[in-house]
């Protein structure tokens, strides 16, 4: 019997997630969905051809009896919301970042689940899902190049639109947060933001590029370059320096041509082409997870440290300073879990 999955927020990302369930991945079926914009929502279930009902709102969908599990892909702030009624009605939720948009927010939602005494919550940070990334880490985890030291990380994209203020950490940076931690298996204890020369081409109001300066626990030092109008394509870079080598994140696969006097390989332009594959696997993993009862991915814990590191790093660039990243005990709740993604 497949998973009967209800979705709400019918934008962009929702629209993705509920094409690929439903003509992609296996396991799962779409059979509920609501948005603020209800026309919006009943052409997406006319479009995809979806035995669905459209919901006049979230808190109806997820106490509808024929819903065994939750997509939240609605706007940012309702986040915390429908999550906290998920867990509340005990059935398992998968929620696009942010988990919540304040960091008491996401404290909130871990307590929930805790008090709950169930793992539900799974949060969508689908580089962890990526087959670079995971090669990467498997790399890692073998010591292939000893104890890491260092990463050098970039994170580019040819441009952006509707970029202001701190968007640039919130809306990018975030990823990296998430996915770094998970990949070197260690905490954050500080962040420092600098900011080098602006390009021009950056909107008004947009500090771009940025560099974002980590530390562990464990002292390894981490250098992200984000840079949102660099031009040139979506270019993705990480690279670990260990005690007896180097690995590089993979690049995508791309063919070398010789033509015209030049030896060249094309760099994607689009974020969606770059990361397609991780969302299919993301998704199919957490139909896989949810219905043996299981959480296999980013936790709620998982988010709350991504929204933690965040504000500091937002504090670190309005202030020019290194700022402590003051990170309670992850609870034994999470780290006795069965996820096998998390730290």
């Amino acid at each position: 019997m497949a998973l009967r999955i209800g979705v709400i927020g019918t934008g962009a990302i929702g629209q993705d997630h509920i094409h690929r369930i439903t003509h992609s991945l296996t396991g799962g079926e779409i059979v509920a969905v609501t948005d603020v914009n209800s026309e919006q929502a009943h052409a997406v279930v006319e479009r995809e051809s979806l035995q669905a009902k459209v919901y006049d709102n979230g808190h109806d969908l997820i106490q509808a009896d024929e819903v065994d599990a939750i997509i939240v892909t609605s706007w940012g702030p309702t986040h915390e919301e429908f999550v906290l009624a998920s867990i509340a009605a005990g059935k398992p939720v998968f929620c696009e970042k942010p988990l919540a948009t304040t960091a008491e927010g996401c404290k909130r939602i871990v307590e929930a689940e805790m008090e709950y005494g169930k793992h539900l919550v799974q949060v969508g940070f689908m580089r962890r899902y990526d087959k670079g990334y995971r090669t990467l880490k498997q790399a890692v985890d073998n010591n292939k190049v000893g104890e890491p030291l260092m990463l050098h990380c970039a994170h580019r994209a040819p441009s952006v639109t509707n970029f202001s203020g701190d968007m640039a950490i919130t809306d990018s940076f975030v990823h990296e947060i998430d996915v770094l931690r998970w990949l070197i298996q260690d905490d954050y204890v500080s962040t420092q933001v600098i900011q080098p020369r602006k390009t021009n081409l950056a909107e008004e109001g947009l500090q771009d590029p940025i560099i974002i300066l980590l530390e562990t626990k464990k002292g390894i030092r981490i250098d992200t370059e984000i840079f949102v109008n660099c031009q040139y394509g979506y270019d993705i870079q990480c690279q670990v320096v260990g005690e007896t080598g180097i690995a590089n994140l993979p690049e995508p696969l791309s063919i070398q041509m010789r033509s015209q006097a030049k030896l060249s390989t094309d760099i994607l332009v689009n974020w969606k082409e770059r990361f397609i594959e991780a969302y299919d696997v993301e998704l199919q993993e957490w139909i896989n997870s949810t219905v043996n009862g299981e959480v296999h991915g980013p936790s709620a814990w998982d988010g709350y440290v991504v929204a933690v590191t965040t504000d500091a790093s937002i504090e670190a660039k309005q202030t020019g300073k290194i700022v402590p990243i003051e990170m309670p005990e992850q609870p034994a709740f999470y780290q006795n879990s069965k996820a096998e993604h998390t730290v």
